[in-house]
């Protein structure tokens, strides 16, 4: 007797509305669209074909089905024990602050290649610009510090003809250095984009998983194992994510003519009162903070930009 099914609802209502995976996961589908998810899907204790989400391999093959189903990628790939983000949570990204162009542009989000983003640290996976690139026609510089990424999100944009042309992906050299070194003379972006490290220490990221794993299993998991991957670099630094934030609006300050809108994605609403500290002291413009909702957590953006809001509604970055 299988047990008491679970309601879920139709609609992930937290979900931006254009967000692709606000409805439950079509199995079947994805199946078709990606034979080797064929493998992992089963039936539950609830009567309901899922994946195993405490499996790696599950997860990065769910990737793969819904980024060739929605976004028709056809070869993507990311080395062992790299990070392989939930695509739902990142396409949410991609949707608020295309509306947070659209505020400052007469309601009308602004479309094509002449729309430049950086994103940085892209990742090895690089499904920031994918799905910016098929979503609204944007242009991405990616940037990471991590040699390995850098190949691997290459190697995406080389295997897909779709992202090609409109993708360039630079090696930042110093790892204390976010725009330096990446932004040159003259060059001029709409947006710059960032899902920073998470936590301050590797011991915090692996007791975060545990966590999580009680928390979702219900019992003490003694060798966590990241379901999600994800480097060190990926999941971790100096300061953790207030640092982090800290330091890339420090840094922002010099490149106030180079950079339209910065963001960034806070996890911990703890770390607002800190962000909001540091752009006063910059002399940040215009602040805009964007809450965004994936299942029981709730995140947000916050985007800020030297250009008042008077200029941001006369002023493009790019002609």
């Amino acid at each position: 007797m299988l047990p008491k099914k679970k309601e879920h609802p139709k609609i992930k209502s937290e979900l931006h509305p254009r967000n692709k995976h606000r409805e439950r996961y079509d199995f079947k589908l994805l199946m078709e669209s990606c034979l080797a998810l064929v493998p992992y899907v089963k039936v539950n204790a609830y009567g309901d074909e899922s994946i195993d989400f405490f499996n790696p391999a599950a997860v990065k093959t769910l990737n793969t089905a819904l980024l060739k189903h929605y976004y028709q990628i056809e070869n993507w790939n990311i080395p062992p024990n790299y990070l392989c983000p939930p695509i739902p949570g990142r396409a949410d990204y991609i949707h608020h602050i295309a509306d947070l162009l659209a505020r400052y542009n007469q309601g009308k989000i602004p479309t094509g290649p002449q729309i430049k983003c950086l994103d940085i640290g892209v990742g090895a996976n690089c499904i920031y610009p994918i799905i910016g690139k098929k979503e609204y026609g944007w242009s991405f510089v990616g940037t990471d510090i991590d040699a390995v990424a850098v190949k691997s999100a290459n190697n995406i944009i080389e295997l897909n003809p779709a992202l090609q042309g409109n993708f360039e992906i630079r090696l930042q050299p110093n790892p204390k250095d976010i725009f330096h070194g990446i932004i040159k003379k003259g060059e001029r972006f709409d947006l710059c984009i960032c899902n920073p490290p998470f936590h301050a220490s590797l011991a915090e990221a692996q007791a975060g998983t545990s966590r999580k794993l009680k928390n979702l299993k219900g019992k003490k998991a003694t060798k966590p194992v990241l379901n999600f991957g994800g480097q060190s670099n990926e999941l971790w630094c100096e300061g953790g994510e207030a640092g982090f934030l800290q330091e890339m609006v420090r840094q922002s300050k010099n490149f106030a003519d180079s950079v339209r809108w910065f963001s960034s994605l806070i996890s911990k609403e703890s770390n607002l009162k800190s962000i909001y500290a540091a752009l006063k002291t910059v002399g940040a413009a215009t602040i805009e903070t964007l809450p965004m909702g994936q299942g029981n957590k709730q995140s947000r953006i916050v985007a800020w930009s030297f250009l008042s809001k008077e200029q941001m509604r006369s002023v493009t970055a790019t002609p």
